[in-house]
């Protein structure tokens, strides 16, 4: 059963247990990771806390049915972040806990970047950075054309893109794209975690001010710290509200918010550092990482 649209700004203990949510994601993608020695952590990390509260209470979905068409379409296309996705995945009963131990091994159903043919929950596969949010754009003018839910309520697309991700130019392509044909049902996140796989994204390519840019873009643009549950919660309620430059037709914007994150975040050794994008990892590194997960303190 799809589950309803939040109407209003989460309550203390529904922000409290979207924290335990998170740290449970946190938790289960480093074990993933460690049990195979070497991966994506840095990006994984920095997303953990935007998937915890999508698929916790702002997608709407039904994991006893993951085609069901009257879901909402979730393309991850920083594809990088799989094992974080896969996390939250089994957090949320797409998939058993202990597949997770199998991630990017032969035969897996969870490879690297993520597979719509072999994972559950999994609405679009990922892999050259760019096209999943070229994707995202496609499936949400498509979704659009459905029309809506039966009980009147509109059908969204909601997609995560990388800063590094951001180089590409089918990005921005994408980008005119969805502003020419106010895609407003699509929700869109740029993780701006400042690095990439070869350094900082300001010295790889500086893209200037993101949110200037995409409002350039035709964009109706947010921004907020990537790991503070009650501001992302608030921001995203924004970002799902009426347009108010929306034409005749009720067609608004499509909306871009800009994450403020760490990379590697929860994992001391690695945060804010490039070579966490794809680092070794193995049971001593998590061990130290779980430790001081376990001293950090919920933030809601």
């Amino acid at each position: 059963m799809i589950n309803p649209s939040p109407e209003r700004p989460a309550s203390p203990a529904e922000l409290a247990d979207l924290a335990s949510r998170a740290r449970s994601i946190r938790r289960s993608c480093l074990e993933s990771i460690a049990a195979l020695g070497v991966g994506h952590v840095g990006g994984s990390m920095s997303v953990v806390e935007t998937l915890a509260i999508l698929y916790f209470r702002h997608l709407r979905l039904d994991p006893e049915n993951p085609r069901n068409p009257d879901r909402d379409r979730f393309v991850l296309s920083k594809g990088h972040a799989g094992p974080a996705l896969y996390a939250a995945l089994a957090e949320k009963g797409y998939i058993p806990r202990e597949m997770l131990g199998t991630l990017n091994r032969g035969g897996t159903s969870l490879p690297s970047h993520a597979d719509r043919q072999k994972t559950p929950g999994v609405d679009m596969s990922t892999g050259s950075l760019g096209q999943g949010f070229s994707a995202a754009c496609g499936i949400a003018l498509g979704l659009r054309m459905d029309g809506p839910r039966a009980d009147g309520s509109i059908r969204r697309c909601w997609a995560i893109i990388g800063d590094g991700e951001s180089d590409e130019g089918q990005v921005w392509e994408a980008a005119a794209f969805a502003a020419h044909y106010r895609l407003s049902n699509l929700i869109a996140f740029t993780d701006a975690n400042r690095f990439q796989i070869d350094g900082a994204t300001e010295a790889v390519m500086h893209l200037r001010d993101l949110s200037a840019k995409w409002s350039a873009f035709g964009w109706r643009t947010f921004r907020v710290d990537g790991h503070d549950l009650a501001a992302l919660d608030r921001t995203i309620l924004s970002a799902c509200s009426p347009d108010p430059e929306a034409d005749a037709e009720g067609r608004g914007r499509p909306s871009m918010i800009i994450l403020d994150t760490v990379k590697g975040k929860g994992v001391p050794a690695l945060e804010g550092k490039a070579e966490s994008h794809n680092a070794p990892f193995g049971p001593a590194d998590l061990e130290a990482a779980l430790e001081a997960l376990d001293k950090e303190a919920p933030r809601g």
